[in-house]
């Protein structure tokens, strides 16, 4: 994300030395895992093992980044390099691309398929009492004949989502100008669109807290609400979190600029996490068609 430098013009590919951060990125992501697994668990510690684990894990980060920052800023990096981080961040955004694919998947299988065979009458006798609605919206209605699942109310599209959708679009916006702004060497305006990118992704955080206060506190939704609520969760909070990533991308790269780092020439670190943040927005938008309309 930082492979950016005014250089670039070294005939060779620049390979760092023996480094110390991928072992203890993995230790940290080792408490991560355990503290997070207890705590669900009923075990108290887990909470404490999953705050260590984070707090050891952004500590790491910034030493790596850095590291990043000083290489490429002090000339290292050349265009293999440039041309490389460029492979890298777009097998990046596939891989989430496929990321999200998966859970699509699950509600679209759900919904159209396992819902509605279980339904029918080829499956009468083994569950008589089976009702293939969508959503289970009703205790006992559908995919809880045994009322497991209390009643709920769904999510619609007004107002929050629709807000939400304004702001990411707007987001976008004004991404595109402050690159616009780069290309053309107005670093002044280039950082004022930038925060104003930042304090929209903060906002639309922001939100969408309200919205999970919303569902858990007014209709009733959780994630233990069947299959509606626990992919209704899964998609919007999985996204909620890769919007948070993101802001902290354009939070850092804004934090650069005003560093001076990048050039019009050269600033792949700021194409890459507009790259990301534009990601965002597309799958804010199927989300937005799928989810909370259909």
């Amino acid at each position: 994300m930082s492979a950016t430098t005014t250089h670039g013009n070294q005939p060779y590919y620049f390979v760092p030395g023996p480094s110390r951060h991928p072992a203890m990125a993995a230790f940290g992501l080792f408490w991560v895992i355990l503290g997070a697994g207890q705590w669900v668990n009923g075990h108290d510690w887990g909470k404490w093992s999953l705050l260590f684990g984070l707090l050891w894990w952004a500590f790491t980060l910034k030493q790596w980044f850095g590291d990043a920052i000083r290489e490429s800023e002090s000339g290292q990096y050349s265009d293999r390099i440039d041309v490389s981080f460029r492979w890298s961040m777009g097998w990046f955004i596939f891989s989430e691309v496929m990321f999200f694919a998966a859970f699509f998947g699950a509600l679209f299988w759900s919904r159209g398929y396992s819902i509605p065979t279980l339904g029918s009458l080829d499956n009468a006798l083994l569950w008589p009492d089976f009702n293939g609605l969508w959503p289970s919206v009703a205790a006992g209605a559908t995919a809880s004949p045994a009322g497991t699942v209390d009643a709920f109310s769904t999510m619609g599209p007004w107002p929050i989502p629709t807000i939400n959708t304004a702001l990411l679009l707007t987001s976008g916006v004004t991404l595109t100008i402050a690159h616009h702004a780069l290309i053309a060497g107005k670093r002044a305006k280039t950082i004022g669109w930038m925060w104003a990118t930042v304090l929209l992704g903060f906002v639309f955080l922001c939100f969408q807290g309200y919205e999970y206060w919303h569902a858990y506190q007014e209709l009733n939704l959780k994630l233990s609400s069947g299959i509606f609520g626990s992919t209704f969760f899964m998609l919007t909070g999985f996204h909620g979190f890769h919007v948070f990533v993101g802001m902290l991308m354009l939070l850092f790269i804004t934090l650069r600029l005003m560093k001076g780092h990048f050039t019009p020439e050269r600033h792949f670190g700021f194409e890459g996490a507009a790259w990301y943040w534009h990601f965002v927005d597309v799958v804010w938008l199927g989300l937005y068609v799928i989810v909370y309309w259909m």
